[in-house]
């Protein structure tokens, strides 16, 4: 067994110990339940970035904490479940909200995706900003809890130019082969998938691309494709084929808890608080620097306002959090130092959702895996570059529907400014934003409704409209790399002060960005360790 595996063991022990004792604090030691003075180094976020930060601060032997604002999702709910089902939501789908809001809006401009729930503390989010909604992972885990599982390494060639001070051959050659051993990273029985019923949704896109001449690929995956083939068989409970997708997912799927995390836990060293919600950041004239934390409970009751004291603190609260906690303490004078690409080069990573209409003589398939498996490849379109998930309708109906996530090269690109009122961060992103993406996945999909004489679906999102690029599912940018920090993510002005999370990446990484988040922070906390905390 190696090192990895071993701590893993121990780190998922520490969080199923956890669940059932009813523990917002996470650790293989006996840890004390209360907020400490002072940690060495502070985490704040359980996502990509801050758990491949935390899991190396551990194994150097530094005691680390980790502050997450979600709830820890081990525990079964009165159902038997750990999350609630897509198709018949509770308050376990959504963080504080009144009613559920999918992405797919309508179906027949019936909002049959939607329900009433109770407010709770759960798993996904949409903050919504005008023209704009972004859709967020809330718990420890972050957004690997709530996304498709989809782990793609970007095209060299398109990192190099996103990330062009990034020396992308040790990117390539050590950094991205890191984080996909380390994520879990496995792929679809090729053979398996031509016959199964999972995806026969999947292979009915493919035969419409190719009929407009266009390739698919395989896409990696997080998601345990044996344990897949399994469910389709009847020999394990259904979790993907169960219509688990956005609300989480109870069985197959390698989230961060099971990864990452559980392996940071198991040096020893990591201590994960959840339900504890990172307001403020004090600069310390001794250089430290005193987060101001409010601690909730599953309800939203503010149990406490609590101080923790750190020397190295990491911000991996993703590109809203982490960009909203530095523009909050730029504004209000608490790190006037900070330099004015705070807030900056935010981008959708050119998301649009679309939908086809398949002839009759073509149904996609009552049963339906959520973790999607192909994508159409595009992306050497000199004029309108686009790679397109084929994502499930898993509706457990025949619906005749293909729907689509288009990742598109979009060089529009919004800011954040800070609202005092609601002591908050506001984007600035206009409808206007969002038409180069549009006009990618309308020249990819044009091509292939006429090469199958098929036509969209007007009936997705609401209204009438065609492609839905009024939200994301891959919010990037606010703290862009080499302009807000230097090239390894230390923000400019203030030493010992991090940034380690999508807020890096200037708007776009060409496909999903979980895996090239993972390995810039895998490159740069090395770096940090090696000249900062060592050195």
């Amino acid at each position: 067994m190696s090192a990895f595996s071993r701590r893993r063991f121990l780190g998922l022990a520490a969080l199923n110990s956890a669940a059932a004792l009813g523990l917002t604090t996470i650790s293989t030691t006996r840890a004390a339940a209360a907020l400490p003075e002072y940690c060495p180094a502070l985490v704040v976020g359980t996502g990509y970035g801050a758990a491949a930060t935390a899991l190396r601060l551990g194994e150097a032997g530094i005691p680390t904490l980790m502050l997450e604002m979600g709830r820890l999702w081990t525990t079964p709910g009165a159902d038997g479940r750990v999350f609630c089902p897509m198709l018949a939501p509770d308050g376990r789908a959504m963080w504080f909200k009144d009613r559920t809001e999918a992405p797919l809006a309508s179906f027949l401009w019936l909002d049959l995706a939607n329900r009433d729930i109770p407010r709770y503390a759960g798993v996904l989010d949409r903050v919504n900003f005008g023209d704009m909604a972004v859709y967020l992972g809330r718990g420890v885990g972050g957004g690997s809890l709530v996304n498709g599982a989809m782990a793609v390494t970007p095209k060299r060639s398109y990192f190099e130019e996103i990330l062009p001070r990034v020396d992308a051959g040790e990117m390539y050659g050590k950094y991205f082969p890191r984080a996909r051993a380390q994520l879990g990273v496995n792929v679809v029985d090729p053979q398996w998938f031509e016959t199964c019923r999972s995806y026969r949704y999947a292979r009915v896109s493919r035969k419409a691309a190719a009929r407009a001449g266009f390739g698919t690929v395989f896409v990696p995956s997080v998601y345990d494709m044996d344990y897949l083939r399994r469910e389709e068989a009847g020999e394990v409970p259904r979790s993907a084929d169960a219509s688990e997708v956005i609300y989480g997912n109870n069985h197959g799927k390698r989230s961060l808890d099971r990864t990452y995390l559980a392996a940071a836990l198991g040096t020893g060293r990591v201590t994960i608080q959840a339900l504890h919600e990172v307001r403020e950041i004090l600069h310390q004239p001794d250089g430290t620097y005193t987060l101001v934390v409010r601690e909730i409970d599953e309800h939203g009751t503010v149990l406490a306002t609590k101080h923790v004291t750190t020397k190295h603190l990491f911000l991996g609260a993703g590109s809203l959090g982490s960009t909203e906690l530095l523009l909050r303490a730029r504004e209000t004078g608490r790190l006037p130092a900070l330099n004015d690409a705070v807030g900056r080069g935010w981008g959708t990573n050119g998301n649009v959702m679309l939908g086809r209409a398949n002839h009759v003589w073509d149904p996609t398939g009552t049963l339906q895996s959520g973790m999607p498996a192909l994508g159409i490849d595009n992306w050497a379109d000199p004029v309108h570059p686009a790679f397109a998930e084929i994502a499930p309708v898993p509706a457990g109906v025949e619906t005749w529907l293909s729907l689509y996530l288009a990742i598109t090269r979009n060089p529009e690109r919004g800011h954040f400014g800070y609202d005092a009122a609601s002591d908050s961060a506001k984007l600035h992103w206009t409808a206007s934003q969002g038409q180069p993406s549009v006009a990618a996945a309308k020249a990819l999909f044009d091509k292939i409704n006429r090469a199958n004489a098929t036509i969209y679906r007007y009936d997705l999102f609401g209204d009438t409209r065609v492609f839905e690029d009024r939200f994301t599912y891959h919010p990037l940018g606010g703290l862009v790399l080499g302009e807000a920090t230097d090239d390894y993510g230390r923000v400019k002005g203030y030493r010992n002060l991090y940034v380690t999370d999508g807020s890096l990446i200037p708007g776009s990484t060409g496909v999903n960005p979980f895996v090239t988040i993972t390995a810039l922070a895998e490159r740069n906390i090395e770096r940090v360790l090696a000249e900062d905390i060592r050195g």
